[in-house]
């Protein structure tokens, strides 16, 4: 049973109303066993990646080679019957190899513009902190603003459109940060981690993960994906949480141990993300538990914090200090 406000169940339209979030109720968690059936042991990785879907925020994977990031890209492409492109990074990859680029086509004596795999619905960008700094501008506009400009013109991208970018934690040699500009364009942060030794017995038992996302059945489309992203914004907002989530960035650029705190940009992304967990909570509002079990995914990433300390017990020491509104 779908949880709506009391101003909501006065609304004459409110039928019409549980009926929307009821579907998107249903489809979020549809997406959360489709993706559970193929990604074994990588539970917050995959609520991290239905969050990311139905905010329509830009998720960033920081994890090791082989652990499933690849085939927890195409398993949200299949299950959403969107298409989805990959993109190795590497150090000689240039920004038109992203965007894509102008051909002179000699028989019509006149430029064609060739798009390049940033507009597929879904794109995984493998190992993003091994491309060049000039390469990851490229990005800034389209994570931003869904459009790519070349050569003075502008083409908008799909819409709606996810970028899964993963990079490894592990090894630095040849790899070029990301400034943090770039990290904060991500709205998401997350890793998958190994299985626990039961999951990783059941993955070698069932085989590759790869060749079963064939298989997975669509539970929606571009249009239903799109409307439920539309209808995941309408969830209410009140006073008192917003006021909750302003105490807690503002807490974030306090801290002795933060030397850069979160942005009014983190702010505004952590509500939307908020609201994603209300739509698979089964409600029409956001809740202090909904804000606080989006903290890790939206604020980990965009904090630098003093050398030694732990980004996630700082966090933990900052909501300690505010006091969670009733």
């Amino acid at each position: 049973m779908f949880t709506q406000t009391n101003q909501g169940r006065q609304n004459n339209q409110g039928t019409q109303v549980i009926a929307e979030f009821e579907d998107a109720f249903k489809t979020a968690n549809a997406l959360i066993n489709n993706l559970s059936s193929i990604i074994f042991g990588a539970d917050q990785a995959v609520r991290a990646s239905v969050l990311a879907c139905l905010s329509g925020k830009h998720i960033l994977l920081e994890d090791t080679p082989g652990v499933g990031k690849t085939v927890l890209a195409k398993a949200l492409a299949a299950s959403l019957g969107a298409n989805v492109a990959r993109i190795q990074g590497q150090p000689d990859l240039l920004p038109g190899d992203i965007t894509g680029f102008n051909i002179y086509r000699q028989e019509l004596g006149q430029f064609e513009f060739r798009p390049g795999p940033i507009f597929s619905q879904i794109v995984l960008l493998d190992e993003l902190n091994r491309t060049p700094p000039r390469t990851q501008a490229a990005l800034l506009e389209t994570m931003e603003e869904k459009q790519v400009t070349v050569d003075g013109t502008t083409y908008n991208l799909p819409d709606p459109h996810l970028i899964v970018a993963t990079q490894n934690p592990v090894s630095q040699y040849g790899t070029f940060p990301l400034v943090e500009s770039q990290v904060d364009r991500f709205g998401i942060s997350t890793s998958l981690g190994y299985p626990n030794f039961d999951e990783e017995v059941q993955l070698m038992i069932s085989g590759s993960s790869d060749s079963k996302v064939t298989t997975i059945e669509a539970i929606a489309n571009i249009e239903k994906w799109k409307i439920i992203q539309e209808i995941t914004a309408k969830v209410s907002l009140s006073e008192k949480i917003a006021g909750f989530v302003v105490k807690i960035i503002s807490g974030t650029r306090k801290s002795p141990s933060i030397k850069l705190g979160a942005s009014p940009r983190a702010g505004l992304s952590l509500i939307e993300i908020a609201k994603a967990e209300a739509i698979i909570q089964g409600r029409t509002f956001v809740t202090p538990d909904d804000i606080i079990n989006c903290i890790e995914f939206s604020l980990s990433h965009r904090l630098i914090v003093e050398p030694g300390s732990n980004v996630m017990e700082i966090l933990k020491s900052v909501l300690q200090s505010i006091p969670v509104p009733l």
